[in-house]
């Protein structure tokens, strides 16, 4: 298991590169949650998304150990981004594998970064298939998007932040943390950094209906593809790995799934009522917790919010 050492070594390795995003407030989301919500609020990062993390953690450390003199990976976006923001950093190429359907914006951001840009078929197969062409080719190192303990480690200083900043500047010990649950990297970083420095504090995931997969893994113990796959909250459209899956069930109390209509009510409210830019995947955690209003009731609960990076010419409201 990734002890607290590695999460505040890999906290000193990547703090010149990030922003230590705001936790922030809102009274009127507060009254409809009927709870106290403190937000976390990555999408402010390098990068609009907290992937920044644990995609420098471990390239700074590809770098470190002489690993490979060149990147790749797969994602739907802001891993992708992640991978070419801390590639760029230390001088290394890198070569991303995308889904043709993943956002434009987030292909554009990754080119602007300087990498190359492969696309393949939206489905994990065509992504792996298309990560080990690349590496036959290139000769380059995989970062993947959670399945690696650099990467979980790196995601774990978001949690890390939040819950110290909770406490020295507003002096609040959180009852729950949200986050939203994808592959599993941020969600096994945050059940990980909460385990150690508030172990008294419940983690729960929120989770698209349509890409339920971590719900029904975490039931099972067994990795388990989704039901079907459909919905807005496009960084969320992966499956658990064994990795990530372990961490979750001893840590991570329950998972909570949420409709499009929910994530999309709860991405608007935070628009109108914050007046900051959320993309879908981000409002899942809040989505849950209205939906679940009695469970929260009263509670002072964290909720990362994990990045922006939203395709305006495709808003859901």
């Amino acid at each position: 298991m990734i002890s607290f050492d590695t999460i505040l070594e890999a906290h000193d390795r990547i703090r010149p590169y990030i922003h230590r995003t705001p936790v922030l407030t809102n009274q009127t989301i507060n009254e409809q949650a009927g709870a106290n919500l403190f937000f976390k609020c990555e999408n402010f990062q390098k990068i609009g998304a907290f992937k920044a993390r644990g995609g420098l953690n471990a390239i700074l450390q590809v770098v470190q150990h002489q690993e490979g003199k060149a990147i790749t990976t797969h994602s739907s976006g802001n891993h992708a981004q992640a991978v070419a923001f801390a590639a760029r950093q230390v001088g290394l190429p890198a070569y991303i594998v995308m889904p043709r359907t993943a956002p434009k914006v987030k292909k554009e951001a990754v080119l602007g970064y300087g990498a190359e840009v492969i696309e393949c078929e939206p489905t994990l197969d065509a992504r792996e298939a298309g990560v080990r062409e690349v590496m036959e080719r290139t000769g380059a190192v995989l970062v993947h998007p959670f399945d690696d303990d650099r990467v979980i480690a790196g995601q774990a200083t978001v949690a890390k932040e939040l819950i110290e900043d909770a406490a020295d500047r507003q002096s609040v010990s959180f009852d729950t943390i949200l986050a939203p649950v994808g592959g599993g990297g941020l969600l096994s970083g945050t059940a990980l950094a909460t385990y150690y420095l508030s172990p008294t504090t419940r983690v729960i995931a929120g989770e698209p209906e349509g890409a339920a997969d971590a719900i029904v893994s975490f039931r099972s113990g067994r990795i388990e593809k989704a039901p079907y796959i459909n919905t807005i909250a496009d960084g969320l459209m992966t499956t658990l790995s064994e990795r990530t899956l372990a961490i979750i069930r001893a840590h991570v109390a329950d998972i909570l799934t949420v409709s499009d209509a929910e994530i999309s009510a709860a991405m608007r409210l935070v628009w109108e009522r914050m007046k900051i830019v959320i993309e879908p995947s981000s409002a899942v955690p809040l989505a849950a917790v209205l939906k679940h209003k009695d469970q929260f009731s009263g509670q002072k609960i964290g909720i990362i919010i994990t990045g922006g990076n939203v395709d305006l010419g495709k808003l859901p409201f």
